[in-house]
């Protein structure tokens, strides 16, 4: 609040500048205090945006500019394959796509729509590109008694991906960058491995193609870690990191390779709201000050244990408990029983949401400590008891 009543800020919302344009004076300053300071290891450049959609959405044209520049091995366009990409034909506007995963979600702008795979409602009755769609692992828990399905899934799935880049490279339309959540956040909850991620990143690398993580829900600390794919053990850095959400701005940290040249490639109006980046600037320091990735990691171990509990006193209506941080998700037995439960421990008090089918998702705020989780934990308990 008391950033909101200083005279800079209600200037900045009063008249809201063109950031591409005309930033405020301190405006890289601020960057830096609230953006550099928390990059992912790796990525110094950031953009931002107004929203995880256009995050996403300028990625992926930041991924096809860097992919046909590598094709093109810097030679310049012609005078007339300028004149028809205007008219969405010719080199210039080359036919590449972005591979994706059942389940994800990556936004409802027109090419984040060709990438995000969870309700139909999102999809029906606009036309789509013919980008490829890979199978996501579909784990079995508990992890530690299902080893052996969950690392075939693993291989699977890194099986398809690898045959996917292999049919779209003969069918004309290359794969430029793979797009992927730490977690799918909003197609069921679905985590992969490691190891997964692991190998995941050595395909797309060997097929000279860029990895984009969507961070876009996983950012800002719920995980135990400012960004959920510090915990995967990558090789190294994602090409590209898109966020929004806790993180109050949209935007994307990216690597040298990906850095454009020349302006005007990745631009609008806005490209972002300097008011929310006051705000996180604060966010960032408070969560310094308070140690409150240290508080997640608490109330985490007091949700994990509390889950379990509850799923063993209740085997007929909760499975499959899993997370990282507070980030996490139970199973009901059919959309139904999930939709009920979510309306009757609304009724007691506790706000929460679906994800994927079947799925009741935690994603509470980082000053979210154990006294709350046990208080959560003793109302889920009630409300199942009426079931």
């Amino acid at each position: 609040m008391k950033v909101t009543q200083g005279r800079e800020y209600q200037a900045l919302s009063i008249n809201r500048p063109a950031l591409g344009n005309m930033p405020p004076r301190d405006f890289v300053e601020r960057l830096h205090n609230a953006l550099s300071v928390v990059a992912p290891k790796g990525l110094k450049h950031v953009q931002t945006m107004a929203c995880g959609s256009c995050s996403n959405e300028n990625a992926y044209k930041v991924i096809f500019i860097w992919y046909n520049s590598k094709i093109r091995k810097g030679k310049a366009f012609t005078e007339e394959e300028l004149q028809q990409c205007l008219v969405n034909k010719g080199p210039a506007c080359p036919d590449l796509s972005m591979m994706s995963f059942k389940g994800g979600f990556h936004g409802r702008t027109f090419g984040c729509l060709a990438t995000t795979h969870t309700k139909a409602v999102h999809k029906r009755d606009v036309p789509s590109m013919d980008w490829p769609v890979a199978s996501f692992p579909q784990y079995k828990y508990p992890l530690e008694q299902n080893v052996d399905h969950n690392a075939k899934e693993d291989v699977r799935c890194l099986q398809e991906v690898q045959s996917l880049f292999d049919a779209y490279q003969k069918k004309g339309r290359p794969v430029a960058g793979v797009v992927v959540e730490p977690i799918q956040a909003e197609g069921g909850d679905n985590h992969g491995s490691p190891r997964f991620f692991q190998e995941l990143q050595r395909i797309v690398k060997k097929n000279g193609a860029a990895l984009l993580i969507d961070e876009v829900q996983t950012g800002m600390g719920a995980t135990g870690t400012i960004w959920a794919h510090e915990q995967l053990g990558l090789d190294s850095p994602p090409d590209i990191v898109t966020f929004s959400k806790k993180m109050m701005t949209g935007g994307y940290f990216y690597t040298d390779e990906m850095h454009l040249d020349e302006p005007y490639r990745i631009f609008n109006t806005w490209l972002g709201d300097p008011t929310k980046i006051m705000l996180l600037e604060e966010t960032v320091k408070v969560i310094k000050r308070d140690n409150l990735l240290e508080v997640v990691k608490d109330s985490a171990d007091a949700l994990e244990e509390g889950l379990l509990d509850i799923q063993n006193s209740f085997p007929k209506l909760i499975s499959n408990s899993r997370g990282r941080g507070t980030f996490r998700a139970f199973d009901l037995p059919t959309t139904e029983s999930r939709d009920k439960f979510i309306n009757e421990i609304r009724n007691a008090g506790v706000q929460m949401g679906g994800s994927g089918t079947h799925s009741v998702r935690l994603r509470p705020a980082l000053i979210f400590q154990r006294h709350h989780a046990e208080q959560f934990l003793d109302i889920a308990t009630s409300v199942l008891k009426k079931f």
